[in-house]
């Protein structure tokens, strides 16, 4: 299959050490099997570091979430345990992951998720009403995480 990676540069060689922390699944590499989500990424990026939108396209053999060879967690939908996950990591600014998942498949959070973990944290919100505010706007759109250098070997840039 075709995943895409929405930037604003090219990426030549995935560098895990240039990801970032504080992200739905944790600090890692993120791709879409949707192309118009990644071009959407690469354009808010442009929008916040400037550049130009980038799409990267990279084969990955998914046969490898089942195969046992790597650790894989899949949310198939937004569920309780899913926004628990996505809050703990969002949460988790330090270079220590949550969890040793090599990749991960579920849904993307939208875009205003911090306000509502801020409500979560001070106990405006219960869990249920801040999963039903970080749904994804524009529907269920889902991500891939490559979290480990195991993971990012079954990636194969085109």
């Amino acid at each position: 299959m075709i995943l895409y990676h929405g930037s604003n540069v090219t990426i030549d060689v995935i560098d895990l050490s240039q990801s970032r922390p504080g992200k739905d699944f944790g600090k890692g590499f993120y791709l879409s099997a949707d192309k118009r989500q990644a071009i959407e990424m690469a354009e808010s990026k442009v929008a916040f570091l400037g550049g130009e939108p980038i799409v990267t396209e990279f084969e990955f053999d998914d046969t490898v979430m089942t195969s046992g060879f790597l650790k894989v967690k899949t949310f198939d939908a937004y569920t309780e345990e899913w926004a628990r996950f996505v809050y703990d990591n969002r949460e988790n600014y330090s270079d220590t992951p949550l969890h040793d998942y090599d990749i991960i498949y579920g849904p993307i959070a939208n875009d205003k998720v911090g306000a509502q973990i801020r409500n979560f944290k001070n106990g405006s919100i219960g869990l249920n009403e801040l999963l039903r505010r970080i749904k994804y706007l524009k529907g269920i759109t889902f991500q891939y995480f490559f979290g480990t250098e195991a993971a990012i070997q079954t990636l194969h840039k085109l």
